[in-house]
């Protein structure tokens, strides 16, 4: 988001964005923030190009189509911001332009996209778990637009998931508030202790060198905070060690990740 400021999203950025995301991680041997010099395809394990699912541009040509998906990256005003959105991840995944990691980068230009567009002002909406859930359905969509031209099933599809993703994200932020309001009201004797509610619902692991960052004060002042926080039940360790503890707020936790477990509860029951 920052890099967004000095930065439009272009092929540059999308380099940048793949070298960050690529280090240290499944793929990294794959050239990192460079596109590929080489032929990829999508297929199953241990397919080959002939029997490949889909082959994308030839390395001849991937520079002509990147350049045109960059220039319709940059048009305004043809269509509305979320079908633009949708053509151009469905356009990147077409294109992939990486050796690997191609899906992380698309993904993420989702919500980049949505931000330069100022309909996010913060990344709300994440898609990432939408396509999982429905992750069958996301590559059969995908692959429907190459073979069958069905642009208008992969714009339900991906509308479908926008509405469905803001709706949790409403929701979650909800409850994860009125969890925060009890939290600040259990506390109200202990206003220092208080101040670390905020820092939990930004990250809901503490740790007391954490607490001592936040507080800005003593190490044993900070651990008696962090104590104060455990003995409410707020804050259970998870180490086990006898030090450098951590701390985690399930509550918090388990609220960020009712949704998918619910869903998946729903789901089994069904079956």
């Amino acid at each position: 988001m920052t890099r967004l400021r000095t930065l439009p999203l272009s092929l540059r950025l999308v380099r940048e964005l793949h070298a960050r995301l690529m280090k240290g991680v499944r793929g990294d041997h794959a050239t990192p923030g460079e596109f590929r010099r080489s032929q990829n395809w999508i297929g199953a394990p241990r397919s080959t190009l002939e029997t490949a699912v889909y082959v994308p541009s030839p390395p001849e040509h991937l520079m002509e189509t990147l350049g045109a998906w960059e220039r319709f990256l940059h048009e305004r005003d043809r269509v509305p911001d979320l079908v633009q959105c949708a053509l151009m991840h469905e356009q990147f995944e077409a294109i992939h332009p990486f050796l690997d990691g191609n899906g992380r980068v698309g993904r993420l230009m989702i919500t980049l996209f949505l931000i330069e567009r100022r309909r996010l002002t913060q990344p709300l909406l994440y898609l990432s778990a939408y396509i999982e859930r429905h992750r069958r359905e996301y590559y059969d969509r995908l692959q429907a637009v190459r073979t069958e031209g069905d642009w208008a099933g992969w714009l339900r599809f991906f509308l479908a998931g926008v509405e469905e993703t803001a709706r949790e994200a409403v929701g979650q932020a909800g409850r994860l508030m009125d969890l925060r309001e009890r939290w600040r009201e259990r506390l109200r004797d202990y206003p220092k202790v208080a101040q670390l509610i905020d820092a939990l619902f930004v990250n809901p692991y503490m740790s007391v060198a954490r607490a001592q960052r936040i507080l800005k004060v003593s190490n044993p002042t900070a651990r008696q905070a962090v104590a104060r926080l455990e003995k409410l039940g707020m804050l259970s360790e998870i180490t086990g060690r006898e030090w450098g503890r951590l701390y985690l707020a399930r509550q918090i936790l388990k609220v960020m990740e009712k949704t998918d477990t619910t869903r998946a509860r729903d789901a089994k029951s069904k079956d």
